[in-house]
């Protein structure tokens, strides 16, 4: 049987890990809602009052996903952000995390790809039960290219491996996921 302090750490160990989870989940959803270009989705990863700063470009949360779809569309046929190391410090409803990111972009050519490897330097906060991004400042430490075109080769394209969309038609959103759902895009 538990004491009272016992008890109580352990609600605080509850607590911490449920805003953890919920903090990184804001973070991998946003990074989701950049690949499928879900503006819904990047648009609710912000408070109202958010703001994401990506080098001289500083937009509001809100308006963050229409600018970043573009940039995207423009530079890439197709792209992952991926997070990898993830720190947080949380005090009270405030947030400040770290998070790593590689971003793989293939060009418009299938033929070309480039990686790009930086940081989110983010203040998330709880509001009305739910953590979101208030500040996101974003570096890049190094990138580099890279030749993509096996991509297009016989010898992978007849491996028949699924191709993401940057849309609701991706499997990703199909629910329930079968094995009969025909894919979006294939190489």
């Amino acid at each position: 049987m538990l004491n009272e302090e016992q008890l109580e750490q352990l609600r605080r160990d509850v607590r911490y890990l449920k805003d953890r989870t919920a903090i990184l989940d804001c973070v991998s959803r946003h990074a989701r809602g950049h690949d499928r270009f879900d503006a819904d989705l990047l648009t609710a990863a912000y408070h109202a009052d958010g703001v994401d700063e990506h080098g001289h470009s500083v937009n509001p949360g809100p308006a963050y996903a229409n600018w970043a779809n573009k940039v995207h569309a423009a530079s890439a046929e197709l792209h992952t952000h991926n997070i990898t190391t993830h720190t947080c410090e949380i005090d009270g409803d405030t947030a400040h995390c770290e998070s790593y990111v590689l971003v793989a972009l293939l060009g418009h050519d299938s033929s070309s790809a480039q990686l790009i490897s930086g940081r989110y330097l983010d203040r998330l906060e709880r509001r009305d039960g739910t953590w979101k991004i208030v500040v996101r400042r974003s570096t890049v430490e190094w990138m580099l290219t890279g030749d993509a075109s096996l991509l297009r080769s016989p010898f992978f394209t007849q491996q028949g491996f699924l191709k993401g969309t940057r849309d609701a038609s991706d499997l990703s959103y199909q629910r329930p996921l079968r094995l009969d759902t025909p894919p979006s895009a294939r190489w």
